[in-house]
């Protein structure tokens, strides 16, 4: 995506102010709510021209900075965070050369800490801000030529004319429900596959490693409100909404209400963040009743070890966590994501690798495997030396070691996580990776010295690529497991002249006398090809495929046994 620019006002005036926002995204995917969410405050306010420049982190500073100059503002404003921050202070520092009298102010998750040697160090930024802005930020730009007045300004941080620091606190808006929706700006982007939708801001739980986990109290949006914020994405086409709630269930009763809500929308999809251990029987009632594909969970685990979480101060017992996220895994109407973070205090590799191993045989739709970040304003940043993390400084300001796990180990586990997103978490290849999980304990870490020692863990792979490895591997170590991997090759609709599909038949074949159907319904026009099991020449899966669409994947499915 090239560097884009838009203006809301057809013709500049000399009496506005004009305001700039950089929207510098990771991918075309994301996007930030930060601007509409503040536009939409300001939106009525005919004193201030309003432009943004969006671009991804992946495009030349030098491009975007051109886009930027040509509009030439007044100020300069941008989120910024962990993945963004380091191309676009590259953005910025072009801008000021550009512009010298141009102010800029930057906020954003990257500013939740002491923001004092950040400023110092960058002199071309005018002043950061901490916390929500909605309410402050419009104090700010009546301020923003007077700094004398801007210690009336909540969340603002800054060095002033006589070189002192300056910290205006940590913003809060005390009536989040009363705030204008963003998807009222018109800076909020229909275009994206999927919109997100705040409906809560601050966190019950209190874990030592997340931004929220000091942010109280919490502050919902009414259901009804959500209704109709719900109504308008959905008159926009988007069926797609990611919620951004750090715990959907810590109120059952609200929980409840809003899933009941969900089920006025059967052709949209929900992305929800739940805690398992939270599950009171009465929400997994209603789980069990919702439509299937209408919910996609993000269960919170992050560690199988109680005194990892207590180290990390995250509440729920895990025995509850464990078995609310049994239950969520065994649902077949919906799709349960589980997270590991590796670098946690006190959790060691060997610990890591079994959590996997636990994980697996609960059957999550996913295993996401990160590693953990110090990030600005958390707690765990704030004890890191007395609880033996070493972290880089640099974001995104990952551990480097801890005591419990070393460097290699970390690499180690950064390895694994590639793996896992590779083969268990491609839906092609996962029961098969699965399965070779449950038969094998030791099988993950010597695939991964397979992959690593072949120089293949850090390149990109393709579908196909992964599925020769694994039937390849399979050929070499687990013979049992051929058929597994053919069969898998073939319903991912991969070619039936490579090495997975070597003992496919696909000439002059009938439909045998008995068959047991799996999947779909035959009929003659199908094209037929027959796997052998070894067992006896007869005994195999058959595949029918639909001739005339050429679709790659067989529709049809039996065995002869």
């Amino acid at each position: 995506m090239l560097a884009r620019s838009i203006a809301t006002v057809a013709s500049p005036s000399k009496t506005k102010m004009k305001i700039l926002w950089i929207d510098l995204n990771s991918s075309y995917a994301h996007s930030s709510l930060a601007l509409p969410a503040l536009h939409a405050q300001m939106a009525a306010d005919d004193a201030i021209e309003w432009a943004v420049v969006s671009a991804t982190i992946n495009e030349p500073p030098g491009t975007i900075a051109d886009a930027i100059y040509r509009h030439r503002p007044d100020i300069l404003a941008a989120t910024v965070w962990l993945f963004n921050h380091e191309a676009l202070m590259h953005v910025c520092s072009r801008v000021k050369a550009l512009l010298p009298q141009v102010c800029l102010i930057l906020g954003g998750p990257e500013f939740l800490g002491d923001n004092e040697s950040f400023l110092r160090s960058h002199p071309l930024v005018s002043c950061v801000f901490r916390g929500e802005g909605e309410e402050e930020f419009p104090r700010w730009l009546a301020r923003y030529r007077q700094q004398e007045s801007w210690g009336e300004v909540k969340g603002l941080c800054y060095i002033d004319h006589e070189g002192r620091y300056r910290d205006n606190g940590t913003a809060r808006v005390a009536d989040f429900s009363s705030l204008m929706p963003p998807e009222t700006s018109r800076f909020f982007n229909w275009e994206k596959p999927f919109v997100q939708l705040e409906t809560t801001r601050g966190c019950f739980n209190t874990c030592a490693f997340c931004v929220s986990g000091g942010e109280k109290p919490v502050r919902s949006l009414p259901v009804e409100a959500i209704r109709q914020r719900l109504l308008a994405i959905h008159s926009h086409g988007i069926r797609d909404v990611r919620l951004l709630d750090r715990t959907f269930n810590y109120n059952p009763r609200r929980a409840r209400e809003l899933l009941e809500l969900f089920t006025s929308f059967p052709d949209m999809r929900f992305h929800l963040e739940i805690h398992p251990a939270l599950l009171t029987n009465e929400l997994k009632a209603l789980l069990r009743q919702m439509p299937k594909g209408l919910l996609h969970l993000e269960a919170g685990i992050q560690s199988l070890r109680q005194e990892v979480l207590v180290q990390s101060h995250r509440a729920g017992r895990l025995e509850e966590a464990l078995e609310g996220l049994r239950f969520l895994c065994s649902l077949d109407n919906m799709e349960t994501h589980a997270d590991l973070i590796a670098g946690l205090p006190l959790y060691s590799l060997k610990e890591l690798v079994e959590d996997i191993h636990t994980l697996a045989t609960y059957q999550a739709g996913e295993i996401q495997l990160e590693s953990l970040k110090l990030l600005p304003g958390t707690e765990m940043r704030r004890r890191a030396e007395e609880w033996g993390i070493t972290h880089s400084s640099l974001p995104p300001y990952e551990v480097l070691q801890t005591r419990e796990i070393s460097s290699e180990e970390l690499q180690t586990a950064r390895r694994l996580s590639r793996l896992l997103d590779a083969f268990y978490n491609t839906p092609a290849w996962q029961s098969l990776t699965r399965s070779l999980m449950a038969h094998d304990q030791g099988f993950l870490m010597a695939f991964l010295k397979h992959l690593t020692d072949d120089n293949l863990i850090d390149q990109p792979m393709s579908l196909e690529k992964r599925g020769l490895l694994l039937y390849d591997y399979c050929r070499m170590y687990h013979t049992d497991f051929l058929t597994a991997a053919s069969t898998a090759w073939i319903e991912a609709g991969m070619s039936l002249k490579k090495r997975p599909a070597e003992r496919v038949r696909t000439r002059h074949l009938q439909p045998p006398e008995h068959w047991r159907v799996l999947q779909g319904e035959y009929k003659g026009s199908l094209r037929l090809c027959f796997l052998p099991t070894g067992e006896t020449e007869t005994s195999g899966y058959w595949y029918g495929y639909e001739s005339e669409a050429q679709v790659p994947r067989p529709v049809f499915k039996a065995v002869t046994e």
